[in-house]
Parts: C-alpha cells; structure tokens; sequence
C-alpha cells in the first residue's frame, strides 16, 4: 500500500508505472471527483502508462483507503494542500519528467486551486473533465496551459458555463463530446476521451522537452 501523510490524516494512492526500460515521456496525478478514488480510474491508468505516461491517483480524504469523514471531503484549501503534497512526492521520485495535473469535477477545481500555489510551478498542463461552474470563478495560474474536456449533455455541471469561461481565457482548450453526461471517463466516449488526454499530454511533454534542449 502507497501512503504518505495528508492535510487530515494518511492519504492513499496509486501508481501506474510505465512497464518498458524506456524513461516516462511524462508523469500525471489525477484527483477523482466526489465520492470517487482511485480504484475508479484503473482504465485511465493503465492506458496513460502503456502510452509512456506515468499516472499517480489520489484517494480523497475519506475516500477509498484514505483516512478522513466520507461525509466532509474538506475545503477545497484542504483538498489542494493534499494534491501538491503528493505532487511533492511524485516530483522527487520522478525527477526531470514534465509533471501534469488533472482532475474530475471536485478534483477539477481542486487542479485549479492548487495550480496556483507556489509549489506548483513547473507544471506542465493541467487537465480538467467535467469542470463545475463554480470553479470557473477560480483564478486560473499563469502560462500553464489547460485542456478542459466536457460533455455536451453534461447536466451536473452544464457545459455552457465552461464555454464562456474557456472564451475569456487563451491558455485554456475546450473538447466537447456529443451525447456524452458528467463523468466522461466512465461513459461510452471514455476511450476517446483517454486517448485526448495521452496525445495532449505527449504533446505538450514534447514542447516542453523542446523548449528544454534549446534553452
């Protein structure tokens, strides 16, 4: 079992590592979304790192092996002091890899407020699915790209506030997927949507690397 020690108590993840002597073109940490954890995502997670993307997940406070209340997921000041305490771990162990944020609905604010922290910087790109309208209201860090993916039949969380936000703001793309609801990695499109998310990562990964070589 993987722990390390959170804003409320012991919080779980788990790693998908990429399986070949080949170092990762990148390394992701995803936050789930409400009620969710880690053991939701094992289909993004084994397809990120087959694809070369080192994939970390979190278990919520209260969620999945994490200590806490199920009923009081926490601030969402909580919630990103968590996210940048793994961050934390996953940059030491490993090092030199462009380092990505992603998250779904809670976990997708959470990517934004935590974006924003100081030990944050150097992040790559952030990836949010299912963005609630509350969180467009959220200061959004400064020259990180962001993608946002969203369903057009989103009902939870209504894509048009997403719309409006991504319009006011150059650093973030938006990817709207017909007939697909709230929770895009456990729908039909979650192939699809998969295989955005890894070609994105791989995408920017190899800017970055670029941009690396010629500075």
């Amino acid at each position: 079992m993987a722990y390390f020690p959170g804003a409320r108590g012991r919080m779980h993840y788990r790693r998908w590592s990429v399986e070949t002597s080949a170092p990762p073109v990148a390394v992701v940490e995803f936050l789930p979304g409400s009620g969710q954890h880690s053991g939701h995502y094992h289909h993004l997670g084994r397809t990120l790192a087959a694809g070369g993307i080192d994939t970390w997940c979190l278990d919520p406070a209260g969620q999945g092996l994490s200590e806490g209340d199920p009923q009081a997921p926490g601030t969402l000041v909580e919630l990103a002091a968590d996210a940048v305490a793994l961050a934390g771990l996953i940059r030491r162990t490993v090092p030199a890899v462009p380092y990505f944020l992603a998250g779904h609905s809670l976990g997708a604010a959470t990517c934004l407020a935590a974006a924003v922290l100081p030990e944050s910087s150097g992040c790559a790109g952030l990836i949010i699915t299912g963005t609630p309208k509350r969180a467009t209201a959220l200061p959004v860090p400064a020259d990180v790209a962001i993608l946002a993916l969203h369903g057009a039949d989103d009902r939870r969380a209504p894509i048009q506030a997403v719309r409006d936000w991504t319009v006011g703001h150059r650093s973030v793309g938006l990817r709207e997927y017909a007939d697909a609801g709230h929770d895009l990695l456990h729908e039909p499109v979650r192939a699809a949507v998969t295989a955005d998310i890894a070609e994105w990562i791989r995408e920017r990964a190899a800017h970055r690397h670029g941009a690396a070589e010629v500075g």
